[in-house]
């Protein structure tokens, strides 16, 4: 039985970065950048105001100090190309270039104003209200690095340099594939010894989750069936996840069945706990096959373990920030926990104002306990933790 770290080790030496793609912005959220991306333009390009108000000299500006109000106004879009004259203010609005000659925008609020004059009731220096060609974002600038994922403000902020795509790892396909004779999808009626398929759903939105685009299938505890719907799965996706049918009884048949397909197991079996029958192997073609256990709380342990690092990967994630995870985070056990197993045990648990609390039972069928939790606190074998101590969980 393999260690938990060498068998996470050997499955992210075998993952690599996706084929890189160019992607329009709107579409880039969570995705990983595969190339660095500098400023094309000074932003903002030009001068303008911050402010509705008259662009002024600030010299001029004096408290009492009246000025003639030009004419002309000028307001956000085309620059008129006005000029400011001595003795003179120029109406202009919030984003409007500010016109050569004047060095502050005073707020409108801060002048009265009768007919073409306005007279200062509280001054301004130089500088003031404008916001500087460049002052946010230089032409040539570094913006975002290799391997940073996008958010909002990181798209927001390449569609202000007017960027219209980006260069991404393209999203893992990730075929899922649940076995048994005892599974219904969820809205079919239930006969007796059947169950509703939860790992299905489960794994597919948690392969989203974490970037991958997830495609599910079933097949029955026939060879035959097996043969053909694990067939489709290695010559369409990525990432193969097959939930069930990968420990010892006479129906688990995944195990010989990727055998014949040509799939070559380099390991089966993880001292792990939950999972310990867990299954990885390998395509000729290059596709990534993972047995995961048939119980739920089984199959979603050793999906975050060691099948989302694998996707992290395909997304452009270092080996290393793959293997940490998406998120960990310290919290105090709100009660003892101890693992009296000979394997590590993730356990599945609440955190709520910086506490732990275990969610529910933690037998490895248990699905209401999982859908309370929100974390999993990883305890070696014989390890007893006390009530008030402080932990790192991985976050879920």
């Amino acid at each position: 039985m393999l260690e938990e770290k060498e068998a996470k080790r050997r499955i992210l030496d075998a993952a690599s970065p996706g084929a890189v793609t160019w992607i329009p912005l709107e579409l880039t959220l969570d995705q990983v950048l595969a190339q660095e991306v500098t400023g094309s333009v000074d932003s903002p390009p030009f001068d303008n105001s911050s402010m509705d108000g008259y662009a002024v000299r600030a010299a001029e500006c004096k408290t009492g100090d009246s000025l003639q109000v030009n004419e002309e106004v000028q307001a956000a879009g085309l620059d008129r190309g006005l000029e400011l004259l001595a003795g003179e203010a120029i109406r202009i609005f919030t984003g409007a270039p500010v016109p050569a000659g004047a060095d502050a925008v005073i707020m409108q609020e801060d002048v009265s104003r009768e007919g073409n004059v306005i007279t200062i009731v509280e001054g301004v220096v130089a500088g003031e209200n404008i916001r500087r060609r460049g002052g946010d974002v230089c032409a040539g600038q570094k913006l975002l690095e290799r391997g940073d994922i996008m958010t909002p403000a990181r798209i927001a902020l390449l569609a202000s340099q007017g960027i219209p795509e980006v260069a991404v790892h393209g999203k893992p396909l990730v075929q899922i594939v649940t076995t048994g004779d005892e599974l219904v999808e969820p809205g079919a009626p239930l006969l007796p010894g059947e169950i509703y398929n939860s790992n299905s759903p489960m794994l597919q939105t948690a392969v989203t989750g974490v970037g991958g685009i997830a495609v599910a299938s079933h097949a029955f505890d026939d060879p035959e069936e097996l043969r053909e719907v694990l067939g489709a799965a290695l010559a369409a996706a990525d990432i193969v996840v097959i939930a069930g049918g990968v420990s010892v009884g006479e129906k688990d048949f995944v195990k010989e069945v990727l055998e014949e397909l040509g799939v070559i197991t380099e390991f089966w079996k993880v001292k792990i706990k939950p999972g310990k029958p867990f299954v990885f192997g390998r395509h000729p073609d290059g596709t990534l096959v993972f047995g995961l256990p048939g119980n739920p709380v089984s199959a979603f342990v050793t999906f975050h373990v060691f099948v989302a690092p694998v996707i992290r990967r395909s997304l452009g994630d270092s080996p290393e920030d793959a293997a940490a995870g998406v998120g960990r985070t310290s919290v105090v056990l709100d009660e003892a926990v101890e693992n009296t197993g000979d394997r590590p045990h993730y356990f599945r648990g609440r955190t709520e104002n910086g506490k732990l609390k275990l969610s529910g039972t933690q037998q490895s069928h248990a699905i209401f306990g999982l859908s309370r939790a929100n974390c999993m606190l990883r305890l070696d074998p014989g390890v007893k933790v006390e009530e008030g101590t402080t932990v790192k969980v991985v976050l879920i």
